[in-house]
C-alpha cells in the first residue's frame, strides 16, 4: 500500500479527531471543524507518534484505512 492509497485517522473514543491524506505531491491535515493544513511528512509524523506512544492517554488510538481495494501485480 502507497502513502496516496490510504487514510490516516487519529481516534478519541472511536471518533476521529484529525485525518491525513497524501494528495498529489504533499499531505492534507482535516480536522473535526472543516479546516484543511497542507503538512509535512514530518508533521504527521510528529502528530502519529504521541498516540502511538500512549502519551496522549488510553482513549487515543491510530488507523489506517485503504481508500479503495488497490490490487498489486508482481511483475
Amino acid at each position: 500500500m502507497k502513502n496516496s492509497e490510504c487514510t490516516i485517522y487519529i481516534l478519541y473514543k472511536d471518533r476521529w479527531i484529525q485525518k491525513f491524506r497524501k494528495e498529489e505531491d504533499n499531505w492534507k491535515e482535516y480536522t473535526r471543524k472543516n479546516t484543511v493544513h497542507p503538512c509535512t511528512a514530518e508533521q504527521v509524523i510528529s502528530h502519529l507518534l504521541p498516540p502511538l506512544a500512549g502519551i496522549k492517554g488510553q482513549y487515543v488510538s491510530v488507523k489506517v484505512v485503504p481508500d479503495k481495494k488497490v490490487t498489486h501485480s508482481n511483475e
